[in-house]
């Protein structure tokens, strides 16, 4: 069978059409910005902190709260507004929510919470999957302990071929499903298929999304490891202009001297 991602036909290794960035301003614990083709999602995290009403804070884990927002130029072919009350947000918000109740360690927060805010800027398909990715790198960002990083991708079938991050034109026109595993353990946090699908073509297609979530998984590493460097560089850059203004050099912990530009 033949693999193609999206509107056009690449091979599995040339990865998805997707960017990952921490670029989100400040005011969040934790905060990330997710392109998939045209949709773009950007999620912030808050917390974890004590729960804000008493009543509803948990002894033993924390609460996970998931608001998912469609800012009113996001578009999409519907064209339509969708306030916070909407069926189909509900029905984002608890996917997500269920999907990382059992990956985030909440034990190690009693009596808190987390809440976790999606803003969807634009759609075209693939909404489910990138919030996942886009949590999921929020989560990381806010240092929110977890068991496991979450991955998620829609794969559909086209006679016989199978697509990846459809297009919303493609959701439409096709059976698919959305599948969020975690690499390291290969355990399945999600598979919510929306359409029906063959049980003889189900397992190739299900195959092929745990195939591409394991690429999409490399980009994310990058992407955290882009957002470290930039950390450490910072932190270091602070340190380095510290000690050029009292003067000398500056030594590391392995003896390591730096030494100042005058």
């Amino acid at each position: 069978m033949t693999i193609i991602l999206g509107d056009s036909a690449k091979s599995l290794s040339e990865n998805l059409d997707d960017s990952f960035s921490n670029l989100y301003p400040n005011a969040a614990d934790g905060s990330a910005i997710v392109m998939h083709g045209l949709t773009e999602v950007s999620v912030r995290v808050f917390g974890p902190r004590e729960a804000q009403i008493r009543r509803e804070a948990i002894h033993d884990r924390a609460k996970i709260n998931v608001q998912v927002v469609m800012l009113p130029f996001s578009g999409g072919t519907a064209n339509r507004r969708r306030g916070r009350g909407d069926k189909r947000l509900l029905e984002l918000a608890a996917a997500i929510e269920s999907t990382f109740e059992s990956v985030i360690q909440t034990g190690l927060y009693p009596r808190s919470q987390i809440d976790i805010v999606v803003e969807i800027h634009q759609q075209d398909g693939g909404v489910l999957h990138t919030a996942i990715n886009g949590v999921t790198l929020a989560l990381t960002d806010a240092g929110v302990a977890m068991y496991d990083q979450v991955v998620a991708v829609s794969a559909g079938l086209h006679s016989t071929a199978v697509l990846l991050d459809l297009s919303h034109y493609e959701e439409n026109d096709m059976p698919f499903l959305t599948v969020a595993v975690m690499p390291r353990s290969k355990k399945v946090t999600l598979l919510n298929m929306e359409s029906r699908l063959h049980v003889t073509r189900f397992e190739h297609v299900f195959k092929v999304g745990c195939e591409a979530a394991e690429i999409i998984r490399t980009e994310m590493g990058n992407a955290i490891m882009a957002r470290a460097h930039a950390l450490a560089s910072s932190a270091m850059t602070g340190e380095l202009g510290q000690t050029q203004r009292g003067g000398g050099n500056l030594i590391d912990e392995s003896g390591m001297a730096y030494e100042m530009e005058e």
